[in-house]
Order: structure tokens, then C-alpha cells, then sequence
């Protein structure tokens, strides 16, 4: 079953002597629901524009983007506050993503306190800590952590804590932007592998995208392979890895070896 239907987004901006410059030119695929979509292409191919218009954040200046049969494009501000409900965004820098001013528990909760109403959620201060607690388990942190600061933390597990506040509100989809491109390459192998685990423990559909063919290739059940602002081939992981189209494919498969 679709879970995400992107049809034919296009992103421009003005460049010299008023042309127009696409970000994302009639970009389509969709998503199957507990599916991994691997996009992946070099940096300003417009990977994390697809991702923003995803998210409601920006509109496409053509095209449409549907989740779960519901309008992403154009929706009102209610109904993307309901749709935001369901899909959550990872963010490639962990620091920059968390409130240093802010202990773990109150990050973690917060989309909770936002959203209490909506999820019918234990707003009480214990409840919370309950709730706190496993998502520190589900993301490989002791509970300790929760009284602690960002600052207190190495990369990969601020990138641990981003995690678990993404999942505060048991989204359906998880939009992670180049996750872990700000990490070592051990720590970011880790990460990869508890957002594996995440997937079938949580039942959760992944938008990853990445400028590293490996990574998107151990982690993908479909590949899309972006390129200034266009998808040149998209299909199945084992089929666009084994039997690349296109040259730009083949000189991305061709640059970096598959991960063990």
C-alpha cells in the first residue's frame, strides 16, 4: 500500500537575468508503507528540497505530494499540523537540532506537550518521564541520560536523542536527511543500524536520504538516484545496484565500495 505519492514536484528560484534555476524539476516516485525510498545524488542535486516540500515546510511551485491519500500541498494549517503528526524529520546536524539550553526529557517530550491533545497522550510530569524513559531504551540510552544537556553528549548519541524525539508520536514516516553524514563512519554504522531495528520494531516507512551510494544501498528497499534538480533512475535496490541505466548511476556505484 502507497503511503507517499509524490507527483511531479518542481522547485525554482531566479537566477541570472531572471531565469529560472529548478531546485527539483517533475521529481516522482512513491513510497510503500514499511518500505525504505533511498534517495540519493551529490550535494545541491535538490535531495533535501523534496524532503522540505515532504514535509509541508515549502510549496512546490508545481506538482502534488500526497501521504496516506491526504494532500500534503496546499493543505491547511490544521491539517498539517495533523499530518506532521505522522511524519518526522531527522535532521543531518545533531547539535543544531537540539535546544542546548533544554535537558533530554524536556526534548524528547516535547512534541508530546505540543501534540498532547491530538495523541491523547499522559501529559502528567510522570507520565512523561514514563514515556521518556523507553524511548532512551528504544534508541540505545540509559535513562540517565534524560537529566542531561546536549553539550554532554558525543555526535552519534545527540543524533540518538533526534531520533527518539522523532518517534515521540509513533510517526508512520521518518524523513531523515543525511543522518549521518556529520558523524564518524563507526559511529554513523551504528546509527544505521538501530534506524534498521527502529523499522521493524516501530512497523515505520523511511525517506533516507543520502549523498553516500553504500550507506542508501544497506539500508534501501528502493533506490532513487537524484541529479541536478531530476530522478535519473529509481527502481528496485538490487536492480539499480546490479543493473545500473544510467552513466551517473554507474559512476556513483563505481566510486564507493558496498558496505559489508
Amino acid at each position: 500500500m502507497v503511503l507517499v505519492d509524490v507527483a511531479a514536484i518542481s522547485k525554482s528560484y531566479a537566477g541570472a537575468g531572471g531565469k529560472r534555476i529548478f531546485v527539483t524539476d517533475a521529481v516522482t516516485f512513491s513510497i510503500e508503507r514499511g518500505e525504505t525510498l533511498g534517495l540519493v545524488g551529490e550535494s545541491g542535486s535538490g535531495k533535501s528540497t523534496v524532503a522540505r516540500i515532504l514535509l509541508g515546510l515549502i510549496e512546490p511551485d508545481a506538482g502534488k505530494v500526497f501521504f496516506d491519500g491526504l494532500a500534503v500541498t496546499g493543505a491547511s494549517g490544521a491539517e498539517m499540523r495533523r499530518l506532521r503528526r505522522r511524519m518526522q524529520p531527522v535532521f543531518q546536524d545533531p547539535f543544531a537540532a537540539l535546544n542546548p539550553r533544554m535537558r533530554v526529557a524536556e526534548i524528547v517530550t516535547e512534541p508530546l506537550t505540543i501534540y498532547r491533545r491530538e495523541a491523547g497522550v499522559d501529559g502528567s510530569r510522570t507520565g512523561l518521564r514514563r514515556q521518556a524513559s523507553e524511548l532512551m531504551r528504544a534508541v540505545g540510552l540509559d535513562e540517565s541520560a534524560l537529566g542531561r544537556y546536549p553539550h554532554e553528549f558525543s555526535g552519534g548519541q545527540r543524533q540518538r536523542i533526534n531520533i527518539a524525539r522523532a518517534l515521540a508520536l509513533r510517526p508512520e514516516l521518518l524523513i531523515l536527511d543525511e543522518p549521518v553524514s556529520a558523524l564518524d563512519v563507526s559511529v554513523g554504522a551504528q546509527v544505521v543500524n538501530l534506524l534498521r531495528d527502529l523499522q521493524r520494531e516501530f512497523h515505520l516507512t523511511y525517506l533516507f536520504i543520502s549523498h553516500s551510494m553504500p550507506l542508501v544501498r544497506y539500508l534501501s528497499t528502493n533506490i532513487a538516484v537524484m541529479r541536478n534538480g531530476k530522478l535519473v533512475e529509481i527502481g528496485r535496490c538490487e536492480d539499480i545496484c546490479n543493473h545500473p541505466s544510467d552513466e551517473y548511476t554507474k559512476s556513483l556505484l563505481a566510486a564507493t565500495p558496498a558496505m559489508a
